[in-house]
């Protein structure tokens, strides 16, 4: 029998109107879980689904088999070849997606209600019965090795790679989930049908439905969607330390600009102090011409169009991180500044002025996200794939508000290290040369 467990409202205050948004938990008759929104003013329907895993479960030699597998479900699937497909999912005016990420595989679903039960079983189709046609396997990996061949004289692309291989290592995120000429160019058939086996399991399912849907009909709807699918799937990767230490990695690219890209250990998307470190990084580098670190570089010497900094909480190690690109006489400076203002956010902390706006900011653009049923069905399994409960979306700005300048500026003293900061550095900088 299908069981509705919990119901949370809520209600989101913007600039211009008012919206509640009723979140129900429904588990189905198969055991599925899922978050559901209904929302029957609009004949639309939107549906998010998420595996955790993703690339990460790459078999050994296999680098880039889930990432083509995933651009390979919309290519035919069941009676339909590629182009059926595709024409039936016109006919329907239906939208599919389908992603890979080093940690996820993610399928977005779109369509009007009045085609629900056939849009349904297209997607079910492209699920459960993908044909891997070797002539899609075929033009699907000319376009992934076309990808590989453009970032390789991409200085951002290369500056990356080096990045996550130093920080690394052999495990996955050490290397690009779109794989090598030569691990592509060697993937079967064969390799498409394991990393489909593998990557989409219910074991690591995670699913929102947003709009003209009961809770009632969700259950049904998606056992007959994914019932099917493998019970269980392979163990993830372990965990991984940031193994790469200060310093400066240059790589001879011929370019009149240097693209920088630096960062260190990070911090856990479950710390208790996630908020404090989310605020300290709005004022360093994510609040765009707001940040420290683009008045710095860019506003007051011109440095450069655009500097930032992220934190970056992945579901097997984390980072914060950064880039910034300058003319190759410029760039040591910049990186300089930027080095001095990540000491001077540790030593110094926030201002009073700084804490305010950013809240001012970050808990007045919170309820904008919330723009249609695609929009709320992506947030809500996000937010379960990183166990937060139903109601967080009531309490997250209590949450940002309720940090205190105490609290940011002990955050940014623990978390900002100056002196563990690596730059990789690719174009022809002057005077900066690789530490190592």
């Amino acid at each position: 029998m299908l069981r509705i467990l919990t119901l949370f409202w809520l209600t989101l205050l913007a600039t211009t109107a008012q919206a509640e948004i009723a979140i129900q938990q429904v588990t189905s008759d198969g055991g599925i879980n899922a978050w559901v929104v209904e929302e029957p003013s609009i004949p639309f329907v939107a549906v998010e689904i998420r595996f955790r895993g993703g690339a990460s479960l790459d078999l050994p030699g296999k680098r880039g088999a889930t990432n083509l597998m995933a651009a390979l479900l919309e290519e035919g699937a069941a009676d339909r070849d590629a182009q059926a497909f595709q024409t039936e999912l016109e006919r329907l005016a239906a939208r599919f997606s389908f992603r890979a990420t080093d940690d996820t595989i993610s399928i977005s679903a779109q369509f009007l209600s009045e085609n629900k039960a056939e849009a349904l079983a297209l997607l079910e189709q492209a699920l459960i019965a993908p044909r891997f046609d070797q002539a899609a396997i075929d033009r699907v990996r000319a376009q992934v090795l076309s990808g590989i061949a453009s970032d390789a004289v991409n200085p951002r692309s290369i500056a990356g790679a080096a990045f996550d291989a130093a920080a690394f290592g052999d495990h996955p995120y050490g290397t690009s989930l779109d794989g090598t000429a030569d691990s592509v160019t060697a993937l079967t058939r064969d390799d498409m049908i394991d990393a489909h086996r593998n990557a989409l399991t219910r074991d690591r399912l995670y699913v929102s439905v947003v709009g003209d849907v009961t809770a009632d009909q969700v259950g049904p709807m998606l056992d007959a969607l994914l019932g099917d699918l493998p019970a269980e799937g392979p163990p993830p990767p372990a965990d991984v330390a940031f193994g790469l230490d200060s310093g400066v990695t240059v790589i001879d690219f011929d370019n009149p600009q240097s693209f920088a890209l630096f960062g260190h250990a990070g911090m856990k998307r479950d710390d208790p102090d996630f908020f404090a470190a989310f605020i300290v990084n709005h004022v360093l580098g994510a609040g765009g011409f707001e940040s420290r670190l683009m008045t710095e570089v860019r506003e007051k010497r011109g440095l450069t169009y655009g500097i930032s900094s992220n934190l970056a909480p992945m579901f097997h190690a984390e980072m914060v991180i950064g880039s910034v690109s300058s003319s190759n006489d410029t760039i040591a400076e910049a990186i300089a500044v930027t080095r001095a203002e990540w000491d001077r956010m540790a030593s110094e902390g926030l201002t009073e002025a700084e804490l305010a706006a950013a809240k001012t900011y970050l808990t007045g653009e919170y309820p904008l996200r919330f723009d249609g049923n695609a929009a709320i069905a992506s947030i809500m399994v996000g937010m379960q794939m990183i166990d937060l409960p139903p109601d967080y979306v009531i309490n997250r700005n209590d949450f940002v508000e309720a940090v205190t300048l105490d609290d940011a500026n002990r955050v940014a003293a623990e978390l900002l290290r100056a002196d563990d900061l690596h730059f990789v550095v690719v174009g022809r900088p002057e005077g900066l040369q690789s530490t190592k």
